[in-house]
């Protein structure tokens, strides 16, 4: 004995057919449960990247003005030898030998300390003192001596508008003077 399905009743060619099964439908999480499809960790959805939290080890503005002192203070001494030659003569070629030569040293102390030593180390000899480090934003590397002596006298747009560049760490989120922004590099905490 064979059993026959039910007939079927004829349909018209312009009806749709009937699915097979019934289509599912999404419906809202339970309350408390995920509220986005969950993908297998080797798939990546095609989302924007997010941005980049900032850090939070970001030289303070007092660490900075502590180190650039320190790094002013030398300098300022040697160059403040070309007064002794005021006191140890009269003869105007002495006084100016003895205040080209200390001022000369000077100059040569700043760049060495200011542009090569922070330019491949990235920390001079105040930065050393103070615990920081001067690095690019993107990446974290050192900068090198050409990209550190245009930052030094990037430090001039610091100046102009009465010296508000220095204060800008402030309240500034990355903590950057003007010239850091403009070179894109901020200074760290070690």
């Amino acid at each position: 004995m064979t059993v026959t399905p039910p007939p079927q009743p004829a349909r018209a060619p312009w009806e749709p057919q009937q699915p097979r099964y019934a289509p599912q439908r999404y419906a809202p999480p339970p309350y408390g449960g995920p509220s986005a499809p969950q993908y297998p960790p080797q798939y990546s959805p095609p989302y924007p990247p997010q941005p980049v939290p900032p850090r939070t080890d970001y030289a303070s503005w007092g660490s900075r003005v502590g180190s650039a002192l320190v790094d002013g203070l030398i300098p300022g001494v040697v160059a403040s030898l070309g007064l002794v030659g005021l006191a140890l003569s009269s003869d105007l070629g002495v006084v100016l030998g003895i205040a080209g030569v200390a001022y000369l040293a000077a100059f040569a102390f700043a760049l060495w300390n200011t542009c090569y030593r922070q330019g491949t180390t990235g920390q001079s000899l105040g930065k050393q003192v103070t615990g920081t480090r001067l690095v690019r934003a993107r990446g974290g590397g050192t900068l090198g001596f050409w990209a550190t002596l245009a930052r030094q006298l990037a430090h001039v747009l610091d100046a102009v508008p009465l010296y508000l560049g220095y204060l800008w760490p402030l309240w500034d989120e990355r903590r950057q003077t003007f010239a850091d922004k403009v070179c894109d590099t901020v200074v760290v905490r070690l």
